[in-house]
């Protein structure tokens, strides 16, 4: 299955999906600015609000959730990195479950279990590299992975690079075109992919 080319193409938009869900999410917490719009130091104690208020008045650890959060967004557009990424993102993601679970914020756990699921499966996907963690040798790798193409990671820095400026430019006026620009540059990506699968997805 690894070597066919729509699992291998599924593996890694889920790395984009992930990846630029943690970078647009990690700019507003690098700049040191609150996830809401309003100060939540007025609501309960035990509120979700209350608790994001919290972690923004510690001032260093709310940027250093947002450096980790953009390293393993960043990581996973990467995909020559995405390995690292996915590990990194791991525990990012799973407390970050955690935290929609303990406090009242609706369905958003449902959204959070799916991305720490999300994360478990790229774990699982490359298994093979990871058997190491558990004393066991890693088994033989895939040369000819569609990763290892720089049309993919020419295509996770485009992601990147949307990222990052719609965070900073996107506004009423022009929220059609950023909603527009990026299933443009993922179906593109997967056409131009698609015609050249024939020289990367081989038997080894």
């Amino acid at each position: 299955m690894k070597h066919k080319f729509l699992p291998q193409v599924f593996i890694i938009y889920l790395r984009y999906i992930l990846g630029f869900a943690f970078v647009f999410a990690s700019l507003v917490k690098i700049q040191g600015l609150r996830f809401t719009t309003e100060s939540g130091a007025e609501n309960p104690i035990n509120s979700a609000w209350h608790f994001f208020e919290t972690l923004y008045e510690s001032g260093i650890y709310w940027r250093f959730i947002g450096i980790a959060q953009f390293l393993a967004g960043f990581l996973l557009l990467t995909q020559r990195y995405a390995k690292l990424g996915a590990l990194l993102n791991l525990p990012i993601i799973a407390n970050i479950l955690v935290i929609t679970l303990s406090y009242d914020f609706n369905y958003t756990p449902v959204i959070t279990s799916l991305m720490f699921l999300a994360n478990i499966l790229l774990i699982l996907w490359d298994w093979d590299t990871f058997r190491i963690f558990v004393n066991k040798p890693p088994k033989t790798t895939y040369p000819n992975r569609l990763e290892y193409d720089t049309l993919w990671q020419f295509i996770g820095f485009a992601f990147l690079v949307l990222a990052i400026t719609s965070k900073f430019f996107m506004n009423e006026q022009n929220v059609f075109f950023w909603f527009l620009a990026f299933p443009i540059v993922g179906i593109l990506g997967f056409i131009i992919g698609y015609r050249k699968s024939r020289f990367y997805v081989k038997s080894d």
